[in-house]
């Protein structure tokens, strides 16, 4: 059991990784392209597609971490789940009080202070889902070295 929660987790935590450095350099900087009505539907159509792609890897990984804690492979020092889980704590955190306010107010339209505290406050999720991919990459070497 614990290995498949691990397998979902490293998975997870990889695939989510990437998608916020795709959003933190590709997709939020394309944003200031855009004027009036053409930001409007382009951040509509945004927040439309992306939140059905992360969302529900955003809730198997919070699930994944908590079940670590409980199902850890006995190769695995738990400090390391423990570590995890903060760090996806984290995420949720600054997803719900500073990123998801930040894009209903850009979704009545472009304003420079919400778009650039959208780009400077995502930094926090992207650094936190990297140091999660650090983190399991330095449990699979745990695993794959024992």
């Amino acid at each position: 059991m614990e290995k498949i929660i691990l397998i979902t987790q490293i998975a997870v935590t990889f695939f989510l990784t990437g998608v916020i450095w795709i959003i933190q350099i590709v997709q939020y900087p394309f944003f200031s392209h855009f004027e009036g009505e053409s930001f409007t539907k382009y951040h509509t159509g945004y927040t439309f597609w992306i939140t059905p792609v992360v969302a529900p890897a955003m809730i198997v990984e919070l699930i994944s971490s908590i079940f670590l804690l409980f199902y850890t492979p006995s190769e695995i020092d738990v400090r390391l789940f423990y570590c995890g889980l903060i760090l996806t704590i984290i995420i949720w955190l600054s997803t719900f009080f500073l990123q998801v306010p930040l894009h209903e107010k850009l979704a009545a339209g472009f304003d420079a202070d919400a778009y650039n505290a959208l780009v400077n406050t995502n930094w926090i999720r992207t650094i936190a889902w990297t140091l999660r991919t650090f983190l399991m990459i330095y449990v699979l070497w745990k695993i794959v070295r024992i």
